[in-house]
C-alpha cells in the first residue's frame, strides 16, 4: 500500500474519522514505521485493558435507579451540583461550576457510557489495524450489550440524564453524556468485514440509533439542547449529525452541519476567543471541548457536502481561527488568560493540531506539535487517527 496523502484505503465508511488517514496508519504499522510505533504500542496496551474489562450496560445499576424505576433507562446526575450547606437535607442541590461531585460517578450511567465508547473505539481500532478477530469479537459484544441485547439494552432516550437532586425537572443538558455514541458508531463501521459483527447486528444498531435520533429531534429535552448556544449545542449537533449519517439519514446530517455555520458565528470571535466557554471556571478545557464538537460536526459535514472547515462567519470567526487561538497556548498552557481551575493536559491540544494539519496542510501545526513533549505526543492516539504526513 502506498504511503502519503492518496491511498486506496479499502477502509470502512467511518463517520467522523477519515478512512484515508486510518489506511496510512495501517500501512505504517504493517511495516513497523517508527512514526506510529509509540502510538500503536499504547493502543495495544489500552486494548489489553479493554479485553480484560467487564462489559458495561445501563442495567448494571444496583443502588441508584432512575425515577422510572427501570434499569434500562439511562440515569445520571449533573456533575457540578452539590448539597446546599444551608439546608438540613441539602436540597435542592446548588451549582459549583467545574467542581465534580463524586456522587455523580457512583453507580450511575455516565461513567459507564464513557467506558463503553472508549472501549469500543479501542477494540475496533485494534481489529482494524491487526485483523485479530478477538478484538472485533469483544467490541461487538460490547455494542450488543449496550444497544441490542434485550436483557441489557438501553432505552433510546435520555429523560433521566444529568438530573439534579431536589429538582424533579428533566434536563436537556444531559444529552451531552452520550457524545460517546459517536465512538460507538465509528467503531461499528470499523468492524466492517469482521465475522463478529454481522449485517443483522449493523441493521439493528441503525434501528436503535434511528429511534434515538427521533427522540433527540422531537423531545423537549432535545429541543432544549439543540437551542443551546455553547458547547452543549455543539455536541448535540455533532452527535445527532453523526448518528443520523450512520443510519443513512443524510438530510438530517446535512441540516445540522449547515446549522454549524451559525454556531461558529455566535461562538467564535474574530480573534478566536469563545466567550461562552470563557465564562466557565475551566475555560481552556471547555474551549478545547467545543472545538472538538465543531470539528466532529465538520467531519460529518465533509461527507454531506457542507464545508465547515473553511467557513468564515460574517461576524469574523471560524473554526480555523479558534484552533489557531488554542494553538498559541499549547507550549505554555499556564499562560492562558481565562479562568482554569485545574491543570490543562496536553491532550487538550494534540488532537486539534494533528487534525488541523490534515485539513490545513499549508499551516505549521506539525512543527508546533513537534515542540511539545515528545513522549506524550508520540503515544497519543491521534498519531494513528491523523498520522504525520510526508512533507
Amino acid at each position: 500500500m502506498p504511503d502519503g496523502g492518496s491511498v486506496d484505503t479499502g477502509a470502512p465508511a467511518v463517520v467522523t474519522l477519515r478512512a484515508d488517514q486510518l489506511a496510512i496508519a495501517k500501512a505504517r504499522i504493517a511495516r513497523k514505521d517508527a512514526s506510529v510505533a509509540p502510538a500503536f504500542a499504547q493502543l495495544m496496551r489500552d486494548t489489553d485493558k479493554a479485553m480484560a474489562a467487564p462489559l458495561v450496560a445501563v442495567t448494571d445499576k444496583h443502588t441508584l435507579l432512575p425515577p422510572s424505576g427501570n434499569k434500562h433507562d439511562y440515569y445520571s446526575l449533573s456533575p457540578y451540583w452539590w448539597p446546599d450547606p444551608s439546608k438540613a437535607d441539602g436540597l435542592p442541590y446548588i451549582r459549583r461550576d467545574g467542581v465534580t461531585n463524586p456522587e455523580s460517578k457512583q453507580d450511575l450511567d455516565q461513567p459507564r457510557v464513557a467506558e463503553m465508547g472508549a472501549n469500543v473505539q479501542t477494540l475496533a481500532l485494534a481489529w482494524y489495524f491487526t485483523g485479530d478477530e478477538r478484538y472485533a469479537s469483544r467490541a461487538a459484544q460490547q455494542l450488543r450489550t449496550w444497544f441490542l441485547d434485550s436483557a441489557t439494552r438501553m432505552t433510546p432516550n435520555l429523560r433521566y440524564s444529568q438530573l439534579v437532586r431536589g429538582n424533579p425537572k428533566e434536563r436537556g443538558s444531559g444529552i451531552i453524556d452520550t457524545r460517546w455514541f459517536i465512538e460507538a458508531a465509528d467503531g461499528a463501521r470499523l468492524l466492517s468485514g469482521s465475522k463478529s459483527w454481522t449485517a443483522a447486528d449493523d441493521d439493528a444498531l441503525k434501528q436503535w440509533f434511528a429511534q434515538y435520533v427521533t427522540w433527540l429531534k422531537t423531545s423537549p429535552n432535545g429541543e432544549h439542547e439543540h437551542a443551546a448556544k455553547n458547547n452543549h449545542g455543539s455536541w448535540y449537533a455533532a452527535q445527532v449529525a453523526a448518528l443520523a449519517l450512520f443510519t443513512g439519514d443524510s438530510a438530517t446530517a446535512r441540516d445540522l452541519a449547515n446549522e454549524g455555520k451559525a454556531r461558529i458565528g455566535w461562538q467564535v470571535t474574530p480573534n478566536g476567543d469563545q466567550p461562552l466557554e470563557l465564562a466557565r471556571t475551566r475555560s481552556l478545557h471547555y474551549s478545547s471541548f467545543n472545538v472538538e464538537a465543531l470539528s466532529r460536526l465538520a467531519e460529518v459535514g465533509r461527507k454531506v457536502g457542507v464545508d465547515l472547515w473553511h467557513y468564515q462567519a460574517p461576524e469574523g470567526g471560524s473554526l480555523r481561527i479558534a484552533i489557531d487561538h488554542l494553538a498559541q497556548f499549547a507550549e505554555h498552557p499556564t499562560s492562558w488568560t481565562g479562568t482554569q481551575i485545574d491543570e490543562a493536559p496536553l491532550e487538550l491540544f494534540v488532537i486539534h493540531l494533528r487534525r488541523a494539519d490534515v485539513v490545513y496542510p499549508d499551516a505549521n501545526y506539525l512543527s508546533l506539535l513537534h515542540r511539545l513533549p515528545a513522549a506524550d505526543v508520540e503515544r497519543d492516539r491521534s498519531a494513528l487517527l491523523y498520522p504525520d504526513p510526508v512533507k
